[in-house]
C-alpha cells in the first residue's frame, strides 16, 4: 500500500478553522503517514501554523510536520521555532527556503535552504526528520535546470532525509528528475507532490507564478467541458488519480497531497485509485 501525506495551510478565521477541522476528519480516515502545515515568510502565517500544528497533534492525534521557511527570519527566530515544535512532539520539519513577501527588505540571516538543514542538524541533531522541496521541472528563479540540481543535492549534503515535489502533471517530469538526482548520487526518497484539481482557472494562474506546466491537452479538455461542473470535477479526479497510478507503478515511494483545505479532491483522486 502506497504511504499517502497531506498538505494544509493555516486557517486565520474561526469559519476557516472549522472548515479544516472538517477537512482533516474526512481524510485521516485515510490513515495518511503524516500531514505537514505550511508557512508564511516573514511571520505572515507565523502564530497561525504554531497554532495550526498543535491542534493536528493534540486534537486530532496525528503527525504534524510544520514547513519551515528561512526568508526573512533571523537565526534567533528560526532555533526558537524549532525548540517549540520540539516542544510540541514534532519529529518531522519541511525546511524550505520560502519567498521574501514583496515589501520587507531583510533577506534574512539564511539564504538558501541548505543553510536551514545545515541548522537544523548543528541544533537538534537526529531528533527531525527534515523534508525539502524538490522541483521536477526546475525551480522557476533558477538560472538553468543544472544549477537547480546542484542546489538539491546541496540541501540532501546538509542532512535532508527526503524531498517532496512541486506538483507537475506529467510523471515523466518526476521520473527524469529522480534519474537525474540518482546520477548524482541521491537516494533519499523523493515523493511526488500532487495537487487534485478543484478551481481550474485558479490553478492555471498559480501554475504561471510557481512554474508548474499545464499540459496543453488538459487545459483544453477543460475549456471544451465549460460550466459542466460534474464533468469537470470527474475529468480532473480521472486526470489526477491516472498521473497517481503511473507515479507509483513507476516507483515512487509516496503521494503527498496538495489539499487546499478541501476534502472531496482528494477524496475523489484516492477512490479512483482504490
Amino acid at each position: 500500500m502506497t504511504a499517502i501525506s497531506f498538505e494544509f495551510y493555516p486557517p486565520k478565521t474561526d469559519e476557516q478553522r472549522a472548515q479544516l477541522d472538517r477537512t482533516v476528519d474526512r481524510l485521516k480516515a485515510h490513515a495518511p503517514e503524516y500531514v505537514s502545515c505550511t508557512f508564511g515568510a516573514g511571520g505572515s502565517t507565523l502564530s497561525y501554523t504554531s497554532g495550526t500544528i498543535a491542534r493536528l497533534i493534540q486534537h486530532h492525534a496525528l503527525d504534524a510536520a510544520p514547513h519551515l521557511s528561512c526568508v526573512g527570519g533571523t537565526r534567533e527566530e528560526l532555533l526558537s521555532l524549532l525548540a517549540d515544535y520540539r516542544a510540541l512532539g514534532c519529529r518531522r520539519i519541511v525546511a524550505l527556503r520560502g519567498d521574501l513577501p514583496s515589501g520587507m527588505g531583510h533577506p534574512g540571516d539564511l539564504r538558501y535552504a541548505a543553510d536551514l538543514v545545515a541548522l537544523i542538524r548543528a541544533e537538534h541533531g537526529d531528533h527531525f526528520h527534515i523534508e525539502v522541496g524538490a522541483y521536477p521541472e526546475t525551480h522557476p528563479q533558477a538560472s538553468d535546470a543544472l544549477r537547480d540540481l546542484a542546489h538539491f543535492k546541496a540541501k540532501v549534503d546538509a542532512g535532508a532525509q527526503g524531498a517532496i515535489t512541486q506538483y507537475f502533471y506529467s510523471a515523466d517530469a518526476y521520473f527524469h528528475f529522480v534519474d537525474a538526482v540518482r546520477a548524482l548520487g541521491v537516494q533519499i526518497p523523493v515523493v511526488p507532490g500532487i495537487m487534485p484539481i478543484s478551481n481550474f482557472s485558479q490553478l492555471r494562474r498559480f501554475s504561471e507564478s510557481c512554474g508548474a506546466e499545464i499540459p496543453r491537452w488538459i487545459d483544453k479538455r477543460m475549456q471544451a467541458l465549460g460550466d459542466d461542473a460534474n464533468a469537470v470535477r470527474a475529468f480532473a479526479a480521472d486526470v489526477v488519480a491516472g498521473l497517481c497510478r503511473r507515479l507509483v507503478d513507476g516507483g515512487a515511494p509516496a503521494l503527498h497531497f496538495y489539499t487546499l483545505n478541501l476534502a472531496r479532491p482528494t477524496q475523489a483522486v484516492l477512490a479512483r485509485m482504490g
